[in-house]
C-alpha cells in the first residue's frame, strides 16, 4: 500500500517501461557545457535515479552552433560527442533509472552575436539581435534537430525531449510576436506550425516507430503575440500524427512579464491549463511548473489532470524525493521552496547551478558527506538555517551532535521569512530540518544559551548565533511609533493603516509586501492581478491586470540613490518588485532619516523637507552578527567555527548560511 497509488505506479511510452509516473524535468546546471563535468553530470544524475525518479530530462543540447544558448554551449552534434554521453547513460541505467536528451535551439536567446530566429527581432532578455534563418536554413535546422534526436540513441539515451516551449528557437516560430515570415515557414498559423512538425517527422523517420519522442509545448505563451488556444490545440494534434509519444507542458516564456515557477506563484496554479490540453489528445501528457510535493503531484494524476508529472528543481532539493515518498517518509522530503537562488540565478548568470537547500546538488563529486572515521562531538550553537545545515550534516556523517538554541523554536530568522506572502514554502525548510533532527537522533536543547564554560567538553563547536536587527542612528527612532522587521513579521506589533518601512533591500521589499498583502488572495485573484486570463478567450493566456487592493499604505524609503530591488535575485527580483507597484507602495530613494516623532517621519529627499504622517516606521536596516560567544570560544582555545549570519551580517543571505553549514560539517 501506498499513500501515491498513482504517482508511483509504472508507465510504458513507446518500448520504455518508467518505474513510476515522476519525470526529473530538464533544467540546465552547467555542467552540460564542457566535456570536463561529463563525471560531475553522470554524477549529479546517478544519485537522482538511485533516489528512484521514473525518467530524467537533460538540460538542453544544441542540434548546430547558432542554437547554442551561450558560446562553446552544450550541443549533440557529432558521433564523438554522442559516445562520450554514454559514461552519462551508463551511470543512471546502473541506477535502475531512464534519461532523456533534450534537444534545444536557443534561438534568439542565443547569448551570441551568432544567433538566429524565425526573423530579425530582438529578445529583451539578450543583448544580441539574432539573424533571420533563410528558407533553406531552416530546412537545414529541422533536420539538425532530427540528426540530434538519432545522436541521443547512440549516445544510449532512453527518449528524447524536443524543447518546444519557454521561447526558444520552436517557440519563436509558433508566434506571430516573433514570427513576421511570408515564405513557407510563416504567414499564417498553419506554416508557423510547419517547423515543429517537420522536426518531429524527421526525427520520428530516423529512430523508428517505438523510441520514445516527448515534445515541450507551450501552453500559456503569457507575451503578446502569442499563440491562441486554438493553435496550441491544433498543433497537439499535428505533433501527435507526427509521432509524439508524450507531450509535456510548459508554461511562459522566459521574456514573459508573468512568474510561473517563483515561490510567489501558488503550488499548482497551471494544472488547468494541462487538464484543458489532456482532454485534446490521446497521447500521454505531463505536468509541470510549481508541483513540488508528491501529495499535490498524486492529486494532479489521480484527478485525471496529466498522465505524468514533472518536478525539476524539486529533484534538485531532494534527489530521494521519490524513495521517500515511496517508503512513507514524505515528512523527510527536502522541499523546493521555488526561491531561484542557487538554480536559475546562477545559470543566468554564467555561473554553475545548485540549489539553496540542498547545496549538495551538481556538486556530488565535491562537497562529499561521508562517513565520519573518528568518534567526536559536535555541539551546534544557533538554530537558524546555518546551525541546522551544520547539525543534520555532521549526524549524517555519523557524529554525535548536540544542538542548543535560546529561543523555544527553530528556524531563527528563517520563521520570519516564511511569514511574507509568496513564502509560505519556507515552513517546509523548518519541517525537513525538524524531522531530520528527530531521524538522526541530535540532541535538541531548546530555550538553552549556551556559555562558552558550558560547551568546553566539546571536541568541535559550530557557532551559528545569527544576528540582531541593526538599530539606524537617527533622532526619535526610540519613538513608539518605531518598530523591528522582526516584530511586525512575528506578529508581535501590528501595524497601523499607514506605515513607512525604512530600509529598501530584500527585508524592506518582502516587509511593504506583507504589509499590503490581503490574506483572502486566491488562486483566482492571483491570476487576475498578473493578467492571466482564459487562453481560449484571450491569445497567449494575457487579458487586462486587475489592480490589487492594499491593506495599507506603505512608503519604502533608501538611502542608496540606486532604483530600488536592484540587489534582488536575476530571475525572481523584477516580479517582487512588480509586486510593489501593484500594490501602490510608494518608493523613495535617496533619503535621508532626520527625525520621528508625533507627527510622523521627518525627510529630506533632494534637499526638500517633509513629513510622512505615519502610524508606525519599521526598520529594516540591516542586521549585526551575533558573535560574542564566538570571540569567548577563540579566547578559550576551543575548536570552533563561525558560520551564517554570526560570521558575515549582509542582508540574510540563506544560501550561503546553509552552504556554510553543510561544508563546516564536511570537513570536520
Amino acid at each position: 500500500m501506498t499513500d501515491y497509488p498513482h504517482l508511483l505506479s509504472p508507465i510504458t511510452l513507446g518500448t520504455l517501461e518508467l518505474r513510476n509516473r515522476v519525470v526529473m524535468g530538464s533544467m540546465h546546471t552547467g555542467l552540460e557545457d564542457s566535456r570536463r563535468d561529463l563525471p560531475a553530470l553522470a554524477a549529479y544524475f546517478a544519485e537522482r535515479a538511485r533516489g528512484g525518479v521514473g525518467l530524467i530530462v537533460t538540460g538542453g543540447y544544441a542540434p548546430n552552433k547558432r542554437g547554442w544558448l551561450k558560446p562553446f554551449a552544450s550541443e549533440m552534434t557529432t558521433r564523438l560527442q554522442a559516445m562520450r554521453h554514454r559514461d552519462v547513460t551508463g551511470a543512471v541505467h546502473d541506477e535502475g533509472g531512464a534519461i532523456a536528451l533534450q534537444v534545444l535551439h536557443a534561438g534568439r536567446y542565443g547569448y551570441h552575436p551568432f544567433s538566429v530566429s524565425a526573423s530579425a527581432t530582438k529578445s529583451p532578455i539578450t543583448p544580441f539581435k539574432p539573424s533571420a534563418l533563410s528558407t533553406r536554413a531552416v530546412d537545414r535546422t529541422a533536420t539538425d534537430f532530427a540528426r540530434s534526436v538519432a545522436l541521443a540513441v547512440k549516445a544510449g539515451y532512453d527518449a528524447v525531449e524536443i524543447m518546444g516551449s519557454e521561447g526558444y528557437l520552436i517557440n519563436q516560430f509558433l508566434a506571430e510576436r516573433t514570427n513576421q515570415r511570408s515564405d513557407a515557414w510563416g504567414g499564417s498559423a498553419e506554416k508557423r506550425m510547419r517547423f515543429p512538425l517537420e522536426i518531429v517527422r524527421r526525427s520520428r523517420e530516423l529512430v523508428g516507430a517505438d523510441f520514445p519522442i516527448m515534445y515541450r509545448i507551450s501552453l500559456l505563451d503569457l507575451v503578446e503575440g502569442g499563440q491562441t488556444w486554438d493553435e496550441v490545440v491544433e498543433l497537439a494534434h499535428g505533433l501527435e500524427e507526427a509521432g509524439v509519444t508524450v507531450l509535456n507542458t510548459g508554461i511562459g516564456w522566459h521574456e514573459a512579464r508573468v512568474p510561473t515557477i517563483i515561490t510567489q506563484v501558488p503550488r499548482g496554479a497551471w494544472r488547468s491549463a494541462t487538464a484543458r490540453l489532456k482532454a485534446e489528445v490521446s497521447v500521454p501528457v505531463c505536468a509541470s511548473n510549481r508541483i513540488n510535493t508528491p501529495e499535490l503531484a498524486e492529486s494532479i494524476l489521480a484527478a485525471g489532470e496529466a498522465d505524468l508529472v514533472s518536478m525539476a528543481r524539486p529533484l534538485l532539493a531532494d534527489a530521494f524525493f521519490v524513495t521517500k515518498a515511496a517508503e512513507g517518509r514524505a515528512d523527510e522530503i527536502n522541499t523546493c521552496i521555488g526561491c531561484n537562488q542557487a538554480c536559475l540565478d546562477h545559470v543566468f548568470a554564467n555561473r554553475k547551478a545548485s540549489c539553496l537547500v540542498n547545496p549538495r546538488a551538481c556538486r556530488e563529486t565535491t562537497l562529499v558527506l561521508g562517513p565520519t572515521k573518528r568518534a567526536a562531538t559536535i555541539a551546534v550553537v544557533g538554530a537558524g538555517p546555518a546551525g541546522l545545515s551544520a547539525a543534520v550534516s555532521a549526524a549524517e556523517r555519523g557524529f554525535a551532535v548536540t544542538l542548543f538554541e535560546k529561543s523555544a523554536t527553530l528556524g531563527g530568522q528563517f520563521r520570519l521569512a516564511m511569514a511574507v506572502p509568496g513564502k509560505e514554502d519556507f515552513a517546509d525548510t523548518l519541517r525537513y530540518y525538524a524531522r531530520r533532527l528527530e531521524v538522526l537522533g541530535v540532541t535538541v536543547r531548546l530555550g538553552e544559551a549556551a556559555s562558552a564554560a558550558a560547551l568546553s567538553s566539546y571536541d568541535e563547536v559550530v557557532v551559528a548565533t545569527g544576528v540582531t536587527p541593526r538599530v539606524p542612528d537617527f533622532p526619535g527612532v526610540e519613538h513608539p511609533k518605531v518598530v523591528s522587521y522582526a516584530e511586525v513579521l512575528s506578529g508581535a506589533v501590528v501595524p497601523g493603516r499607514r506605515v513607512a518601512v525604512i530600509g529598501a533591500g530584500g527585508i524592506g521589499v518582502d516587509v511593504s509586501v506583507w504589509l499590503t498583502h490581503d490574506p483572502a488572495e486566491d488562486l483566482d485573484d492571483w491570476m487576475s492581478h498578473w493578467g492571466v486570463g482564459d487562453p481560449s478567450l484571450h491569445a497567449g493566456g494575457l487579458t487586462e491586470k486587475k489592480p490589487r487592493t492594499p491593506l495599507r499604505e506603505v512608503t519604502l524609503i533608501q538611502r542608496k540613490t540606486t532604483p530600488i530591488g536592484v540587489g534582488l535575485g536575476k530571475t525572481s527580483g523584477w516580479a517582487h518588485r512588480a509586486v510593489l507597484k501593484q500594490s501602490g507602495v510608494v518608493q523613495v530613494s535617496g533619503a535621508s532619516y532626520d527625525l520621528v516623532d508625533d507627527a510622523g517621519l521627518h525627510v529630506t529627499v533632494d534637499g526638500v523637507s517633509q513629513v510622512l504622517d505615519v502610524d508606525h516606521v519599521v526598520l529594516c536596516a540591516g542586521q549585526e552578527s551575533v558573535r560574542s560567544l564566538y570571540d569567548d570560544l577563540v579566547l578559550a582555545g576551543a575548536s570552533v567555527h563561525l558560520i551564517g549570519g554570526a560570521d558575515v551580517a549582509v542582508e540574510l543571505d540563506a544560501k550561503r548560511a546553509i552552504e556554510q553549514g553543510t561544508r563546516v560539517a564536511a570537513g570536520l
